[in-house]
């Protein structure tokens, strides 16, 4: 603790360093909780819309029979797991134990995220010999240059994954300002005991009066 404590609250003193260590480790989004829960709750349902064509991201996760002919590019199945882990599963659970090291890894995953979002939009936009496959005809080629460009699911996924991230950056962010300043209050009232206990040693027992 960084105060003094009185004496008859001494005996509880490690329980109170117990639940301050606890607290110190937890966050407290308070209104920025609310808009995470509602962007949480938007980023699943756009796994409902379509991604590529016809076939939405729950079928392009799942590899079915739709996002098979769309010949899916694994950035596009990468961004969708990260933001189904990271972006859904991961958040929801940070929201509910409001752990601060939870919310740095769903911050990092989204972050990543992002970037894995940009190449899935960019790999559906261009158009290459890979996508048909290593013994590709001319038929083959031409039937992968009409596939189908990036759906509105990915684009509102990748926009919903920005503004979590930005809103989980700004969670993480504010806690650790708040532990920076506790810790260099800490600090300061260790080191103000320190000179106390050093001036008094300096000074020594009062003698005892003689008799």
């Amino acid at each position: 603790m960084s105060e003094k404590m009185p004496a008859e609250l001494e005996p509880f003193r490690k329980d109170f360093e117990r639940a301050e260590k606890k607290v110190s480790g937890e966050i407290q989004p308070g209104l920025r909780g609310v808009v995470l829960a509602v962007l949480i709750v938007a980023l699943l349902g756009s796994f409902a819309l379509p991604h590529v064509g016809a076939a939405n991201g729950w079928e392009v996760i799942s590899g079915s029979a739709s996002a098979q002919k769309e010949a899916i590019a694994f950035t596009s199945e990468i961004f969708l797991w990260i933001a189904l882990i990271f972006g859904g599963l991961l958040g929801i659970l940070t929201l509910v134990t409001r752990r601060w090291a939870l919310a740095w890894v769903v911050s990092a995953g989204t972050t990543i995220g992002i970037v894995f979002g940009v190449l899935a939009i960019w790999s559906r936009q261009t158009t290459s010999q890979k996508l048909a496959g290593p013994d590709s005809s001319k038929e083959s080629l031409e039937g992968a240059a009409h596939l189908a460009g990036p759906g509105i699911g990915l684009i509102v996924m990748l926009i919903l994954m920005v503004v979590l991230t930005y809103m989980w950056l700004r969670v993480v962010w504010t806690k650790t300002s708040l532990q920076f300043a506790a810790e260099q209050e800490r600090r300061q009232h260790a080191s103000d005991d320190d000179d106390e206990l050093y001036n008094q040693s300096r000074l020594g027992r009062p003698d005892r009066p003689r008799e």
